[in-house]
């Protein structure tokens, strides 16, 4: 019987050093300091993760070291996305092997214009030991399928359990996935890195995926959406919507940057291109980093 899986799954970053070798005591580091925050489960690789700057070696290399540490403290969704259908086939063997509940296989754009193919691909990849989740991100790193797209190949492969939507608007889209959702469909999660939270969760998503510099407020959020507590979930997003904009601009970096501070990795280099931090970037995030001491105790200033 496929496990039921929900609540706050950060995806996890490739630290690097700055000779950009992968740093695995850093990124162990990681996974400990997420996991002991509370979550519910952790996601890797995904976009988040630089996944694309990575080769298979080093993918299964760091899947293998999550599902070591991950392993009966919290569920594991390994990322088995490709353009290449038998490299992505040997990431779900990976993921299996590591104990993963799931693997999240983003729609390769090779399927634009072929559902019939897009559902025999992943047909074909939940024959490998783990039920999928569709990962429906928008063009160009995905298909960018609409709801009636996802709906026809949730019909056609019963293999997908789960679909992680994030194309805009992402809440109307989880709202009409849901209201026709066939029996095999378990839930939906938010993606974004966590951007459209709450109007995802009040849409009945059964979880997020948001990045893993902030793993403590994105878990006090959840909880106090389980609690009904409207009020405060609003107020915990308001006081991480300065970091989440921020975030969309820098990204990878972004992340790193404020694992960086909180002394879990030494240097914020990434493999994948992108604006970089300056003096006045550094300053306004000391001064969102401030907002949220109450939650995350004090957190380095920039260099």
């Amino acid at each position: 019987m496929t496990k039921t899986i929900g609540g706050v799954f950060p995806v996890l970053p490739t630290p690097f050093r700055d000779s950009s070798e992968i740093d695995e005591a850093g990124f162990i580091r990681i996974v400990d300091f997420v996991v002991a925050s509370g979550v519910d489960g952790v996601v890797f690789p995904g976009l988040a993760s630089e996944y694309d700057m990575l080769s298979l070696s080093e993918r299964q290399r760091l899947i293998a070291l999550v599902g070591e540490r991950a392993a009966g403290r919290v569920d594991f969704i390994v990322g088995a996305s490709s353009a290449d259908a038998a490299e992505s086939a040997a990431l779900v063997r990976s993921g299996r092997d590591a104990g993963a509940a799931a693997a999240m296989v983003m729609t390769p754009a090779s399927f634009i214009g072929d559902p019939a193919g897009l559902a025999a691909h992943y047909t074909e990849l939940g024959g490998h030991g783990l039920p999928i989740m569709l990962q429906n991100a928008p063009k160009p790193m995905g298909i960018g399928l609409s709801p009636t797209e996802v709906l026809a190949t949730l019909a056609a492969s019963p293999v997908v359990a789960w679909v992680k939507e994030e194309n805009m608007p992402c809440g109307q889209r989880i709202s009409a996935l849901l209201a026709a959702a066939p029996a095999s469909l378990i839930g939906v999660f938010g993606g974004a890195g966590g951007r459209y939270i709450t109007d995802e969760l009040a849409r009945g998503a059964t979880g997020t995926m948001p990045a893993a510099e902030l793993p403590e407020v994105h878990v006090a959020l959840m909880a106090a959406h389980r609690a009904r507590d409207d009020g405060k979930v609003r107020d915990l997003y308001d006081l991480m919507l300065p970091v989440l904009t921020m975030q969309a601009v820098f990204r990878w970096r972004l992340t790193k940057e404020i694992l960086r501070r909180r002394g879990l990795i030494a240097s914020a280099f990434t493999r994948a291109p992108g604006p970089e931090f300056d003096d006045g970037d550094h300053r306004e995030l000391d001064k969102q980093l401030v907002r949220l001491e109450a939650l995350t105790g004090p957190i380095g200033t920039g260099r």
